[in-house]
């Protein structure tokens, strides 16, 4: 410990050591210590040391700490001071004080070389990998920014190796889940790092929920109100879709535009806004236009286009482009926006038309655009994002073009001049005082008439009051005498600025429109101008407007239809050899595509210029000298021989364009036919489809209820068979016709037992009677007259027979001796007839239950035939309805085959399928015999 005390500044006797001498003895400490204590406090002195002494911390210390790495990861202090201090030698983020002390040691080109060493084992990057993915702060923090700086200083090496590494993106991709924020934030940095100019691992990373992820983060730090973290959000992002159309179709394919609106959420208070707001906003909108740039594929551009139609994104930048109090940066990046949002968009175009400014009256977005681009006080990229945004609404969009010449012509302008229209704004920019206002009113006008020859024509017929008095002139004479003047008129800006203003205007207007041409040679003084423009020997500045009055006079000869006697193409052709000379006139030609704005102009659609007089050339007009400098070329050198024959075959094509373009618009209509023929098929077919799986349905139906009234028919039969024979027996309610008619037939039997002893107990009650008469004439005692009234049948019987044998029976005394007897056995057998009676009237009870029943059974049993008698009925009524509807079905089918046989469909009729398939049947037949 002494040692460090005199290593990090304490007292002690004797000469200090120098820096390289204390480094060498750390490194020998930590190299050579087995105290893990020791080590640690040799790496921690080493960190110490490594921002002043970078050099020889890096030199010596490296390949002991890389070591350190590798065998101390279980403690985790070590490890951190390990990279802290490789961060400190190899990172430039140096402050400004050391850059300055070090400036001599070239603080670049030293990182440089320390991440070549420490990269030069792939093992080094893998086992950073590796410790970056330890959560405790101390490994994983030092470890990310290590990593972030070797990516900084030899990026595409260390992408590589990551790239190479197992799941070392994936590995990396963990740090934006991390909950501490200060990781999170290094690992977007990171991922920026790792991200640049590798569309592989754009790729990976992307696939690994790269985006949900970063607007996640974008959301909770406040969208354009956030701070750095969104921007280097928005930075990773920019890195992930830019020139990467596989992961512009993922982000489009991901819903991940939708979520892109609440950015441009901005209040009506829009005064104070931040630096930091200014820098996100301006980062978000450069994001929409990677998605919609003119460089991508232009069907991607195009998916992206109308999805930020319908996610309202594009309203919502409309809204920030009319609002007040905007910077005018945004402004002016939400106007280029815009512009790429809507280019060559249809819908969103349409859309952009009709977006009105918020005032009174109500003013249309673009009228109030161009009264920006043609006010000289305005800022001049404001101008030439105006500018852009004119173009872009105009770019393949004929609609557009038509509605802007329209507000120039005559029948449409407003007679009340209270609302200025674009055509008027225009009008006023091209014959200003201001040359950049010029320019940009011709290239707008110019892009007013792109590939639209029927606008070429109609503006012809646009006139302007040029003075009091004076006559009114046409557009384009007033365009030709303003180029005529040059320099005669006082402009503010660049002299040439306007010439070569209109002359764009005009070469573009004349190209491919013949009367256009008749129109501009009628004037007899444009021509010896131009003429005399072209043989000038002139300035450097000049040679641009020469070259330009050539192709202006080529293009006059190259569409030149010979309706002027004295301009004819043969006669200008001869004007040029005398004035200028055909060699001369192809070099001052060939000034135009050599010229450096020309090419800066042809690289993108969009003009962006250092200062308004590099502003020159537009991006269209570039193609158009592209296509005709050549032809142009060719057509000088042809003569009058080559020319006629050359009518003659523009002629002949010419016809066959005519017999062509007739043809196209016969098979156009033809298509047409056809393809409403084959909606009509299709209609046709759904239809007999349709009505071929009703007739299907209806004839399973039909089997059906055929199969129903079989059925019925035959239990019908049954039925009647056992009402007619009484033989079968049928069953309801578990009871037999069988056992009613027993039933019947023991109730009969019964009821006349019945009867039979009710007689004779009748008969008995009468004997009764005459003895008790008997025993009252006699005399008896009452208690025989009591047994008298109950005695049995058996013992009536006898008593009359022995008063029949015996006369005597009167007698007192033998009637006294049998009495007694007498009644006991006639009062039994009373009680025996009483309980048969009894059962006999329980017995008839029963039956008469059973009988009921029966009879309910039967009216049961009648009514069910009824019913199955009106089914029947039904069925066959059902049937014959079914059989009429079947045959109409064949008729509609027979006239469906006819239609379609008409049409030219192949309908193949069911008597050849079905003879057909009788010949498949047959032939698989005869090929089972011979087997």
């Amino acid at each position: 410990m002494n040692f460090l005390r005199g290593v990090m500044g304490g007292p002690s006797a004797g000469p200090q050591p120098s820096g390289a001498d204390t480094i060498q003895k750390l490194c020998d400490r930590v190299a050579s210590s087995t105290l893990l204590d020791d080590r640690r406090d040799a790496v921690r002195a080493l960190k110490s040391l490594s921002k002043k002494y970078r050099l020889e911390v890096g030199i010596q210390a490296m390949e002991h700490l890389i070591h350190v790495l590798q065998t101390d990861r279980s403690d985790s202090e070590i490890i951190g001071y390990a990279l802290d201090t490789l961060y400190n030698v190899i990172s430039n983020d140096l402050e400004e004080e050391e850059q300055e002390e070090n400036s001599a040691k070239q603080v670049d080109d030293l990182g440089s070389q320390f991440t070549e060493i420490f990269i030069k084992q792939q093992e080094n990057v893998t086992l950073l990998l590796t410790l970056v993915e330890e959560f405790d702060f101390h490994v994983r923090w030092p470890g990310v920014k290590l990593l972030t700086s070797l990516l900084k200083q030899q990026g595409p090496q260390v992408q590589q190796i990551i790239l190479v590494s197992p799941m070392g993106v994936s590995r990396l991709m963990d740090l934006l889940a991390d909950s501490r924020e200060v990781i999170r934030n290094d690992g977007v940095l990171l991922l920026q790092q790792l991200t640049k100019s590798n569309a592989a691992i754009q790729k990976i990373v992307a696939f690994e929920n790269a985006f949900e992820r970063l607007l996640d983060i974008i959301t909770e730090e406040g969208n354009s109100d956030g701070g750095i973290v969104v921007e280097d959000c928005l930075l990773l992002l920019q890195n992930l879709l830019k020139n990467n159309n596989s992961n512009q179709n993922f982000f489009k394919e991901g819903s991940y535009i939708q979520r892109m609106k609440p950015w441009f959420e901005v209040g009506d208070d829009n005064c104070g806004w931040s630096a930091q707001k200014v820098t996100n906003l301006h980062l978000m909108l450069q994001l929409v236009r990677v998605l919609v740039s003119p460089t991508n594929p232009p069907g991607a551009t195009s998916s992206c286009q109308k999805a930020m139609f319908h996610c309202g994104l594009l309203q919502q930048l409309c809204t920030i482009l009319m609002a007040t109090g905007v910077p005018a940066d945004i402004l002016t990046e939400t106007i280029n926006t815009v512009s790429e949002v809507i280019r060559g968009c249809q819908t969103n175009q349409d859309y952009f038309a009709s977006v009105n400014a918020p005032s009174n009256p109500p003013r249309p977005a673009i009228v109030v655009l161009l009264m920006s681009m043609v006010n000289e006080r305005q800022p001049f990229v404001l101008r030439c994002a105006v500018l852009y945004c004119f173009q872009c609404f105009l770019y393949k969009n004929q609609k557009g073009q038509g509605e802007i010449v329209s507000t120039l012509l005559p029948s449409t302008i407003d007679a009340t001049g209270n609302s200025v229209s674009a055509g008027q704004l225009l009008c006023g920019g091209l014959f200003s005082t201001d040359s950049l206002s010029n320019w940009c009113a011709a290239v707008a006008l110019a892009h007013a008439l792109q590939e639209n020859a029927t606008l070429k024509e109609q503006l012809l017929r646009v006139q302007l009051a040029t003075s009091i008095g004076n006559p009114p002139v046409s557009l384009l004479q007033q365009c030709t005498n303003i180029l005529s003047q040059g320099d005669k008129i006082d402009r503010r800006g660049s002299k040439v600025q306007t010439r070569v203003g209109l002359l764009m205007l005009l070469c573009t207007w004349l190209s491919n429109c013949s009367i256009a041409v008749t129109h501009f040679l009628h004037n007899p003084a444009n021509v010896p101008f131009l003429t005399g423009q072209i043989a000038e020997n002139l300035g450097e500045e000049e040679q641009l407007v020469q070259g330009l009055c050539a192709l202006l006079l080529g293009i006059s000869i190259y569409y030149n239809d010979n309706s002027l006697e004295n301009y004819r193409k043969e006669k200008l052709k001869q004007l040029i050899e005398k004035r200028i000379g055909r060699e001369n006139f192809v070099e001052k030609l060939g000034f135009i595509s050599k010229h450096e704005l020309y090419s800066r102009a042809a690289q993108k659609p969009q003009p962006s210029f250092s200062s308004p007089d590099h502003m020159m050339f537009d991006h269209e007009f570039t193609k158009l000298v592209k296509e005709l400098e050549g032809v142009i070329s060719k057509a000088i050198y042809k003569s009058s021989e080559e020319d006629k024959k050359e009518e003659e075959v523009k002629k002949t094509l010419e016809q066959h364009d005519n017999i062509v373009t007739h043809y196209k618009k016969v098979i156009r209509e033809q298509d047409q036919e056809l393809e409403e023929l084959k909606q009509r098929v299709n209609t046709l077919t759904s239809q007999n489809e349709q009505l071929q799986a009703t007739v299907t349905q209806q004839v399973s139906q039909i089997q059906q209820h055929k199969d129903q009234y079989n059925l019925l028919k035959v239990q019908l039969g049954k039925d009647t068979q056992h009402h007619n024979s009484h033989g079968d027996t049928f069953q309801m309610n578990g009871i037999q016709t069988e056992e009613v008619s027993k039933l019947k037939e023991e109730l009969e039997e019964w009821k006349n037992k019945h009867e039979l002893l009710q007689g004779q107990l009748k008969e008995k009650d009468s004997v009764i009677e005459k003895l008790n008469s008997s025993q009252l004439e006699m005399g008896t005692t009452e208690q025989f007259s009591q047994t008298s009234k109950f005695g049995g049948l058996e013992h009536n019987n006898e008593l009359q027979k022995n008063t029949t044998a015996d006369p005597m029976l009167g007698d007192t005394g033998a009637t006294a001796a049998t009495s007694s007897e007498l009644e006991g056995r006639l009062e039994q057998e009373i009680k025996e007839l009483k309980s048969e009676v009894k059962a006999l009237s329980e017995e008839k009870e029963s039956l008469k239950q059973h009988l009921d029943s029966s009879s309910s059974t039967v009216a049961i049993l009648q009514d069910e035939k009824s019913k199955l008698q009106r089914e029947v009925a039904e069925s066959k009524k059902e049937q014959d309805d079914l059989l009429v509807l079947l045959a109409d079905q064949d008729q509609k089918i027979s006239a469906l085959k006819i239609k379609l046989k008409d049409l030219g469909v192949p309908v193949e009729d069911e008597d050849d399928t079905e003879s057909g398939d009788q010949g498949d049947e047959d032939e698989d037949g005869d090929e089972e015999e011979q087997d």
